[in-house]
């Protein structure tokens, strides 16, 4: 775009020397052919009063105006001026207008290797028509125009030059910003490192540099999440594998020793059953945590009152002594009701494993706020900001089963359909968890 701009800029300076030249010239010859229409016009009254004599004028006379004068009749005869050395030769316009008696504009002759301005004008004498043929020389005014020819060419080849410059800087100052992402580009393929580039301006690079920033960010906060992922979830899985392999070891041991009491191996085998179980449910967990917020969700409308109705159904098997007191208005939606059916259950799940026996557990919906809380012994404060994090586990949920990550899998699929959760006290002393999804209370296809 600079080089396009430049070459623009070029041309037009060529344009501008040309029509600067063209214009003088036109100046100048203008200027010369009403010299020479005022001197015709000067000499016509005495020639026609002494035509013997030229009316008085000679060459000598002239000399200091460089003027040439001839008086040519219809015939074709030729009268010169007295002492004149070179007596200038009408061509066919000149006698044109010595027999038609009509003007014509002033012309460019050469004579001798010189080159002559003429005018013929019009003139009758004692009934006899003539031309008066005024001519002065063009070698001034091409001497004018050689000097102003040169003048353009050196001022226009500077002005190339500078706007050569110019463009040079430009295009270096254009390019820069891409430069710098080229080698942001080359530097993270061969480091790996995902600093942002800095910025220096704020035109549309500026703006196409900001947004490779952005971009960076992203990617490095994928990847520390990535990371962060990976080792929790190495932490987590170390102890469920460690507990199999320990006894998995001693019934290989048993079977060469039997040095196992009666009934201890069925109890291995129920403890490797149960951590197969919890690996089982630990994997299944990472992988739902494991897919990108920003994969598009296959949406359909629900009402989010019946995807609580049937986690319900589920935690009342989970929790058979326990008291469920169950408000839900309708809720009306876009989203997928098997992944909010699995929030929902793990909030209940959270709340039967915390209740007391016979405890109750209130779930209510009411517009686009549902909440649940129970009776157990709550969250302490200091935890309540860390509840969402992955593998988070307080010092009163140290000792119960679960993967540490039931809520954040609520966080990930209650924000993945545009809404909020917060956690804090119910009012039996409890904890209490509120979800926040944008809906209505009329169904979708209604207006």
């Amino acid at each position: 775009m600079v080089s396009m701009l430049v070459v623009g800029l070029v041309v037009a300076v060529l344009l501008v020397g040309g029509a600067a030249w063209a214009s003088t010239r036109w100046s100048l010859y203008h200027q010369l052919d009403n010299e020479l229409v005022a001197m015709s016009g000067q000499f016509s009254a005495p020639i026609q009063g002494d035509l013997e004599n030229m009316g008085g004028l000679s060459a000598e006379a002239l000399a200091p105006t460089q003027t040439s004068l001839v008086l040519v009749r219809a015939d074709g005869q030729v009268t010169g001026l007295p002492g004149a050395e070179t007596v200038l030769t009408p061509g066919p316009d000149e006698l044109t207008v010595a027999r038609t008696q009509h003007a014509s504009p002033a012309h460019t002759q050469l004579l001798q290797g010189q080159r002559l301005r003429v005018l013929a004008t019009p003139l009758v004498i004692d009934g006899q028509s003539y031309a008066l043929v005024v001519a002065q020389p063009l070698a001034p005014t091409d001497e004018t125009l050689s000097r102003l020819t040169v003048v353009l060419v050196l001022v226009g080849a500077a002005g190339v030059v500078g706007l050569g410059l110019l463009g040079w800087a430009l295009g270096r100052s254009a390019v820069k910003p891409l430069r710098q992402l080229a080698n942001a580009v080359a530097r993270i393929t061969e480091t790996d490192d995902l600093r942002p580039v800095q910025i220096a301006q704020s035109d549309d690079l500026g703006n196409l540099t900001e947004s490779f920033n952005t971009m960076l960010n992203s990617l490095a906060s994928s990847r520390e999440r990535q990371k962060r992922l990976i080792a929790d979830a190495g932490h987590e899985l170390r102890t469920p594998l460690t507990s199999m392999r320990t006894n998995v070891e001693l019934l290989i041991a048993d079977d060469k020793t039997g040095m196992l009491p009666p009934g201890a191996r069925a109890e291995i085998l129920h403890d490797v059953a149960g951590s197969l179980g919890e690996f089982t449910s630990l994997v299944g967990d990472l992988v739902q945590l494991s897919r990108d917020d920003r994969v598009a969700i296959s949406r359909e409308p629900i009402d989010f009152a019946e995807v609580v109705r049937s986690a319900i159904v589920r935690a009342r098997r989970r929790g058979p002594g326990l008291v469920f007191d169950v408000e839900l208005n309708p809720l009306y939606l876009l989203g997928e009701s098997d992944n909010l059916e699995r929030a929902v259950t793990n909030l209940l799940d959270n709340a039967v494993k915390f209740s007391p026996p016979g405890g109750t557990i209130r779930v209510h919906l009411e517009g686009d706020r549902l909440r649940i809380s129970d009776q157990g012994p709550g969250i302490a404060e200091e935890d309540l900001p860390h509840v969402f994090d992955r593998f988070f586990r307080s010092d009163r949920a140290r000792n119960t089963p679960g993967t540490g990550l039931g809520l954040s899998i609520v966080a990930h699929t209650v924000e993945a359909h545009g809404g909020t959760v917060r956690a804090g006290h119910s009012a039996e002393g409890g904890a209490e968890f509120t979800v926040i999804l944008p809906g209505s209370q009329r169904p979708l296809d209604e207006p």
